[in-house]
C-alpha cells in the first residue's frame, strides 16, 4: 500500500526517496499550489493523483480524466507522476502533452472526458508547481472538493481499482487552435502586440491570432521556464508596461497579454495605457450587451463599480452580480446563474453560450477584445477605453503573508472595520457606507471610494485593491487608511507593487 504522506521532509535523505510529503497548505481554496521539492516531492504527486482517483470515485464521477502541463523544467516529470497514482485508483487517463489549462478544459468537451488535472503553476515563480482539477465541466473544484481531497490524500486513504490505463493525444493543440479559428477573419486589419512573458502561451497565442488575420508582433514569446525578463502575470505593471512599449514602438492597434498558462488576457490600448482587467471587463459587456440586451455578467469583488453604475449597462438591463475573487468560484457561478460572461481583475474571464463554453480561456479573451475592435471600425481600443466614465482604480498589490496567518489577518481586518462601522466613525475623513463579506472585505464610503482586502488563494498573500469615482487622490488616500490598519498586524510584509 502506498505510504501516508508527510507534512515536510529533507532532500537527499532515505526518507525522501521512500515516503510522500505534501504540505497540507498547499491545498488552496480552489486549486494546489507547492514549491517543489521544498513542499512536495514526486511521491507526493503521486498520493495527490491516488487522492484524485479515489475522490472522483467518491463523487460518483466517471474515472477517466484529461492531463496536459505547462513548460516548466520539472511539469513533465510532475505530471508523469501523477499518472501513475491516478492509475492506480483505476482512472483512464488522457494526456494532451504540453499545453494551456484553457487547453485542458477544451479537451473534456473534445474528449468527452468528465474531469480534467492540469499541471501548473500559472504565473507563479519558477520553483512553484501545481494543478488545476475538475471533475464537471466547465467548472472546476471549489473548496468542499478541495477540502476532501486534503483529507483524502494527508490520512493515506487511498481506493486502489483496476482498469487503469494511459493514452497519449497526438496534435491536440491542432485540435485546440482549429476551435478558436474556424470562424470567418476579422474585417479590419489590426496590428497586435502578443506577449507571453516567456510562458507556454508563447507556443501558441501568437499562431492563432495570425490565423485571425492579425498582423501580430511577437513579445517574449520563447519559452522559458526563468522568466528572464518579467513574471507572465498581466496583472503586474512590469509586463504592462513592456507591453506599452512595445505597442508605442510599433505603432500597434492593441496589445495583449498571457499569463504563464494561458488562461488570463492583459490589455494595453494603442495610446500605450496599461487597461486594468476590470475596464476591460465593462468595455466587452457594454460591446456584448448590444448582442445581448438584459444579459448577467459575474465580477469578482476586485473588480470595479462600473458594472454596476455604467449608464450604458443599466440602459440596457444589464445585471452585475458581484461575486467571490477565484476563478473556480466566478467560473461555478457564471454556471449556476446562466449569466453571459465572467469577469476577473485579475483577468480570468469567462463566456457562457453562445460566445463560450463557460470556462477561463485568455485567448478566448483576446479574441472577443479584437470582435469588439471589428465591430467598431471608426474607432480605436483608447477611444473605446476614454467613453467609459473615469474611475481612479489601483492594480492588485500583494503584501507578504503566511499562509498560516493571512485569513486571521483578513478576519482582524474586517472586525476593526466593522467596529468603525458600529461607531459611526470615519474612513478617510467619510462615514462607512457599506462592508461587503462574500469574500475578504470591501469597504465602500460615501462619496463611493473603496479600498477590499482578501486573503490570496493561492500564494502566501493578501490581496489589496482601492479604487475611486472622485479623484486619484481619493484613492491613495483609501489606500493609506486600509495599509494603515494591515500594519497593525506585524504578520504583514512587503508589496509586491504599490501605487
Amino acid at each position: 500500500m502506498f505510504p501516508k504522506p508527510a507534512p515536510q521532509l529533507f532532500p537527499n535523505t532515505l526518507a525522501y526517496e521512500t515516503t510522500p510529503m505534501v504540505k497540507p497548505t498547499g491545498f488552496r481554496e480552489y486549486d494546489a499550489r507547492w514549491l517543489f521539492e521544498k513542499e512536495i516531492n514526486l511521491m507526493g504527486v503521486q498520493a495527490l493523483g491516488l487522492g484524485l482517483g479515489t475522490l472522483l470515485r467518491e463523487m460518483g464521477v466517471k474515472p477517466e480524466l484529461v492531463t496536459g502541463h505547462d513548460f516548466r523544467s520539472y511539469s513533465s516529470s510532475i505530471k508523469l507522476a501523477m499518472i501513475t497514482g491516478l492509475m492506480a485508483a483505476g482512472v483512464k487517463v488522457h494526456d494532451i502533452g504540453l499545453a494551456l489549462s484553457p487547453m485542458a478544459y477544451f479537451a473534456q468537451f473534445e474528449l468527452d472526458v468528465p474531469a480534467v488535472a492540469m499541471v501548473t503553476a500559472s504565473h507563479n515563480d519558477n520553483g512553484w508547481t501545481g494543478v488545476k482539477m475538475g471533475a464537471q465541466r466547465p467548472v472546476t473544484f471549489g473548496p468542499d472538493e478541495m477540502g476532501r481531497l486534503k483529507d483524502i490524500v494527508l490520512a493515506g486513504a487511498y481506493s486502489y481499482a483496476d482498469g487503469g490505463s494511459y493514452r497519449f493525444v497526438a496534435d491536440f493543440p491542432a485540435r485546440y487552435a482549429a476551435d478558436l479559428t474556424n470562424r470567418p477573419k476579422l474585417k479590419r486589419k489590426l496590428k497586435v502586440v502578443a506577449a507571453c512573458g516567456n510562458g507556454t502561451a508563447g507556443a501558441f497565442a501568437p499562431a492563432i491570432l495570425e490565423q485571425l488575420g492579425c498582423e501580430v508582433i511577437p513579445l517574449d514569446v520563447e519559452l522559458d521556464f526563468n522568466f528572464p525578463r518579467y513574471n507572465p502575470n498581466p496583472e503586474d505593471l512590469e509586463m504592462l508596461h513592456a507591453m506599452a512599449a512595445k505597442v508605442l514602438e510599433t505603432g500597434a492597434d492593441v496589445g495583449l497579454g498571457f499569463d504563464g498558462d494561458g488562461d488570463r488576457c492583459g490589455v494595453v490600448d494603442d495610446k500605450g495605457a496599461e487597461i486594468f482587467a476590470d475596464k476591460i471587463g465593462v468595455m466587452l459587456a457594454r460591446d456584448l450587451s448590444k448582442l445581448h440586451p438584459g444579459a448577467t455578467f459575474v465580477v469578482d469583488v476586485k473588480s470595479t463599480g462600473l458594472f454596476a453604475t455604467d449608464p450604458d449597462l443599466l440602459s440596457r438591463g444589464v445585471k452585475a452580480d458581484y461575486w467571490k475573487t477565484g476563478h473556480s468560484y466566478i467560473k461555478r457561478r457564471v454556471s449556476d446563474l446562466g449569466a453571459l460572461a465572467g469577469f476577473e481583475k485579475s483577468g480570468h474571464f469567462f463566456f457562457n453560450a453562445p460566445v463560450g463554453r463557460g470556462y477561463d480561456d485568455g485567448i478566448l479573451t483576446a479574441i472577443h477584445v479584437l470582435d469588439m475592435l471589428d465591430r467598431n471600425p471608426g474607432k480605436s481600443m483608447s477611444e473605446l477605453y476614454g467613453a467609459l466614465p473615469k474611475t481612479w482604480g489601483s492594480p492588485t498589490m500583494s503584501p507578504h503573508c503566511d499562509d498560516e496567518t493571512k485569513y486571521g489577518v483578513v478576519e482582524k481586518t474586517l472586525a476593526r472595520l466593522s467596529a468603525l462601522e458600529a461607531e459611526g466613525a470615519k474612513l478617510t475623513g467619510q462615514k462607512i457606507k457599506s462592508l461587503v463579506t462574500v469574500n475578504g472585505v470591501r469597504v465602500t464610503v460615501e462619496d463611493g471610494t473603496w479600498g477590499l482586502v482578501r486573503a490570496s488563494s493561492n500564494k502566501p498573500e493578501l490581496v489589496v485593491v482601492v479604487e475611486s469615482p472622485v479623484s486619484e487622490a481619493r484613492m491613495r488616500e483609501m489606500f493609506h487608511a486600509v495599509d494603515a490598519i494591515l500594519r497593525e498586524n506585524p504578520e504583514v510584509g512587503a508589496y509586491n507593487q504599490t501605487i
